[in-house]
């Protein structure tokens, strides 16, 4: 319709009066330059040629002037000009006649204006491709139209209504015209719509009526270019639905236009105040449908005139890094996109702001009905197969394809789970806001399903059931999703507890893990205890994983058994724990997010927190477990989570293998001759019993303070074990049986299309009722950080004086054979073998002092650990309680310890 030419011509009658007038000159010229009979017979001869072919020709150019431009056309042949009827006739010159012949021939080119067919530059498939007309503005002033003031009214109100059935049709008229501030090729002054401006001399009265109805031919002119714009294959299924809705009301609106015209030509009382009238109802649609549109094209910053908002760059970065991976075309005309979930939003608010106008509600009704279609095909395809089918990205499900499940291994941030599918908050129409979370668990439940294979009608159209809603209208909207949610549940629930046998796998876990019933583990570390003392870089892993493969097959062990031993795995870390775990506490927390692990795992660069360097650590420090976890057990059993069973495996280790080392080290005490000899009395002088009194009061201490250290470590493994992990795990697996049982008993059916209403709120009752997958993996997330919370590997400050604590237990354990023999060496024999041993005051003072040190450090540093874990027992939880009890025990004796002190040795 844009190329409809811009103006019309005034009259049809006037060149057959200039051509008669023109014939009748040139008979008369003739007849004086050639008196001749003969010439006469030859001019009349001429005469009639030239007078058909004149005859014709003006025939010719009536028509196409009339089908090219409505504009008055310019007289292209100097015998067809027109001549003022006041001026005298006399003949011309044939120079004369062609000089005017050319002058208007060349006036004629100037302005002829043709429609031309443009190639496709949009992929719109309906997008007009004929070129703009140009501007009336822009027309020579030998085609203008007479003034309207030289016209009465009834001449001026029939030459509006004729222009004003062109103009409501987006075409210029002879005296409404655009405004000359309107520009065809401005993209925002198309969206726009152009104004009209009507030529001055008008009666006011016909000018108020005009004006009124101009603005519905702005709007109609502004919705054919938004129709085209938004057909775009970028723009979104929804914007193509909601433009097909819109392109049906245009074509009755100009069904309308034509019933006007009809009237206009065959009614003869057809009065502008008639066609004002009837254009009333249709004009408050389309101020809907412009508004409607101008907010759509503001929403994608295509009319320029909003500012700017705050966008999260990353996110925008990762849409941009997901499109190419697809190969997708991100471009779209403006930096904001607004299509899909948040066209519905926006038809959605408006058709709630206009409650108070039922017109206006009943077209936004139909609008968001037409335009819901497929964005509820997207919905239905995402809650009953679990598929994405989102092209344009104008769904409320994100799905991210470069995440897959085989990268489940290595994901130490449960990534496949938590940002595989997520949601769009802007996408979100308000008629999902309340159920977007079981939508999106509804989807990614039955994801999982279907991967497993789990789902028999994955090829079931969905497009042309009835069974499935198909708008947002649609009483069993909410339903259908319940329904689906429910059954999603169930199906991933029955697959994870009873097809992959969850329980069991945690079973194993702890036995692996946690030490339960470890004697095959105590076992494996007696086998290996030569390499695990070697720096943690000389270790043998593949020595390890053979001996734990051998121990695991002994038969009197109870991981014999265990129908998931070969998935047990024996790998060294290359930091030790509790650098691990100050790096991951000072970064973020254990609770927050566990991106940190990946690093801390990975190998870092150094311990941090008072930890071992990575090159110090032994075998003992940098043994762990790892579990090798099939999907779709892998998203309860996930990388994240099995970090934590391998930190807390770690700390349990480490207690184990130092209640060991002081074990050692009490048999050391109680077979070494020189801890076991003791002064006979009498056999010696005062001086030399002083001296041997001396030495055994130091043999006291020293055995006082392995036993300290000795109660410390098997109370903290005591707690650790029995108060903690196993309360906790009792706990987790209560909730996980009752969920097994749920499945086993409460079968709900929920597809049954005759279902009644009573019927399907018991169904949404016992689906609340039911244990879900995301609280299971909650519970198990939670059960993990309790124990690491209560285990004291969570907060900073008890992890480093747990830290301290322990190294001086250990350090003292492995210096007790350095102790023997600096106890051996204090003593001289005598010459004759007869007497006892004379020691050197020297070096039992420096024994002392060795001694003195271990204690200070081991009393100083427990003190301290009370001291928090009472603060910590009366702010955060009271399990330390129990703790401060038992490790108090520990602090009886000692320097400043006990009541009585190291003065009970002397």
């Amino acid at each position: 319709m844009s190329a409809i030419p811009p103006s019309r011509t005034a009259s049809v009658a006037e060149p057959r009066r200039v051509s008669a007038a023109l014939r009748q000159k040139s008979r008369i010229a003739e007849q004086e330059n050639r008196p001749d009979s003969k010439a006469s017979s030859v001019r009349k001869g001429s005469t009639t040629t030239t007078e058909t072919r004149t005859e014709r020709r003006t025939v010719d150019e009536r028509l196409i002037k009339r089908t090219r431009s409505p504009l008055k056309p310019t007289e292209a042949n100097g015998s067809n000009g027109r001549k003022s009827r006041d001026a005298p006739e006399r003949p011309r010159r044939a120079e004369e006649v062609r000089q005017e012949e050319a002058s208007s021939q060349a006036q004629t080119t100037t302005w002829s204006p043709q429609a031309t067919l443009l190639p496709p530059s949009s992929s719109a498939p309906l997008a007009s491709r004929i070129s703009i007309p140009p501007l009336s503005q822009h027309a020579p002033a030998s085609v203008q139209p007479p003034s309207l003031a030289g016209l009465d009214l009834q001449r001026q109100e029939t030459a509006l209504i004729e222009d004003l059935l062109f103009v409501l049709m987006g075409i210029e008229g002879q005296y409404v015209r655009f405004v000359e501030s309107y520009n065809p090729l401005d993209e925002k002054s198309r969206y726009i719509g152009p104004a009209f401006k009507i030529a001055s001399g008008l009666d006011p009265s016909l000018r108020d009526l005009a004006s009124g109805m101009l603005k519905t031919a702005t709007q109609y002119a502004a919705l054919e270019v938004f129709v085209e714009t938004m057909g775009r294959e970028e723009c979104g299924t929804v914007n193509h639905a909601l433009c097909a809705a819109m392109r049906k009301l245009l074509k009755d609106y100009l069904i309308l236009i034509a019933q006007l015209e009809h009237q206009s030509l065959t009614n003869d009382g057809f009065t502008l105040h008639q066609m004002n009238l009837h254009l009333k109802p249709t004009g408050h649609m389309m101020t809907q449908l412009y508004s409607l549109a101008q907010e759509v094209l503001k929403e994608n910053s295509m009319l320029g005139d909003l500012l700017e908002d705050d966008a999260d760059q990353s996110d925008e970065f990762e849409n941009i890094l997901e499109s190419l991976r697809e190969g997708r075309d991100t471009a779209i005309p403006g930096k904001k996109t607004c299509k899909g979930g948040a066209v519905l939003r926006l038809i959605a608010r408006r058709l709630q702001s206009s409650a108070g106008d039922p017109t206006a509600s009943q077209l936004l009704q139909t609008l968001l009905r037409e335009a819901s279609r497929p964005y509820m095909r997207m919905l239905n395809e995402w809650l009953h197969h679990g598929n994405v089918q989102d092209p344009h990205s104008e769904f409320l499900i994100k799905e991210q394809k470069s995440i897959r499940r085989e990268g489940l291994q290595q994901d130490y941030t449960d990534e496949y789970w938590e940002k595989r599918y997520t949601i769009r908050p802007e996408l979100v129409p308000p008629h999902l806001e309340g159920v977007k979370e079981r939508v999106l668990l509804a989807g990614k439940y039955l994801n999982v399903v279907r991967e497993c294979g789990g789902i028999t009608d994955k090829n079931r159209d969905l497009s042309n059931s009835a069974e499935v809603p198909h708008t947002f209208s649609d009483a069993r909207f909410l339903e259908n999703v319940s329904h689906a949610y429910a059954f999603a549940n169930r199906s991933l629930m029955t697959l994870l507890l009873t097809t992959h046998g969850l329980p069991a796998r945690l079973k194993s876990l702890k036995h692996y893990f946690f030490l339960d019933r470890s004697d095959f583990f105590s076992y494996f570390l007696e086998l290996s205890a030569s390499e695990l003392r070697k720096p943690a870089k000389h270790v043998n892993a593949a020595k390890l994983q053979s001996l734990l493969e051998i121990v695991l097959r002994q038969p009197g062990s109870v991981a014999a058994e265990d129908p998931f031993k070969e998935d047990v795995k024996v790998t060294m870390s290359d930091t030790g724990l509790t650098g691990w775990l100050m790096r991951v506490v000072n970064v973020q927390g254990m609770d927050t997010d566990a991106s940190s692990l990946s690093i801390a795992y990975a190998g870092g660069q150094g311990s941090v927190g008072g930890g071992k360097d990575e090159k110090e650590i032994s075998g003992y420090e940098a043994l762990t477990l790892d579990y090798a976890v099939p999907f779709p057990l892998s998203l309860i059993i996930s990388r994240n989570t099995l970090t934590r069973y391998q930190l807390l495996f770690r700390y349990l280790l480490s207690l184990r293998h130092l209640e060991v080392l002081l074990t050692q080290s009490w048999m050391e005490h109680t077979k070494a001759p020189a801890w076991i000899y003791k002064a006979k009395r009498g056999t010696a002088n005062s001086n030399e019993v002083a001296m041997a009194r001396k030495v055994e009061s130091w043999k006291r201490r020293a055995w006082c303070l392995r036993a300290r250290m000795l109660c410390f470590v098997q109370q903290l493994l005591y707690f650790c074990t029995s108060e903690v992990i196993e309360p906790n795990w009792n706990g987790f697996m209560g909730r996980l049986s009752q969920a097994e049982e749920a499945e086993r008993g409460g079968n709900v059916e929920v597809h049954g299309e005759q279902a009644k209403d009573h019927a399907v709120n018991k169904t949404e009752k016992e689906g609340v009722a039911k244990r879900t997958v995301d609280e299971l993996m909650q519970d198990h997330v939670d059960f993990l950080a309790t124990c690491l919370k209560e285990c004291m590997l969570t907060n900073s400050k008890l992890l480093r004086i747990n830290s301290k604590v322990m190294s001086t237990c250990t350090l003292f354990a492995n210096y007790t054979s350095s102790l023997s023999r600096y106890l051996a060496s204090l003593a001289t024999p005598s010459p004759d073998n007869s007497a006892a041993p004379a020691y050197d005051p020297a070096k039992l003072d420096k024994l002392f002092s060795i001694l003195q040190q271990y204690e200070d450090h081991f009393s100083r540093h427990l003190k301290i650990l009370l001291d928090a874990l009472n603060y910590l027992a009366a702010t955060e939880t009271v399990v330390f309680l129990g703790l401060c009890a038992r490790l108090s025990m520990a602090n009886e004796g000692g320097a400043g310890g006990g009541p009585a002190g190291p003065a009970a040795y002397e």
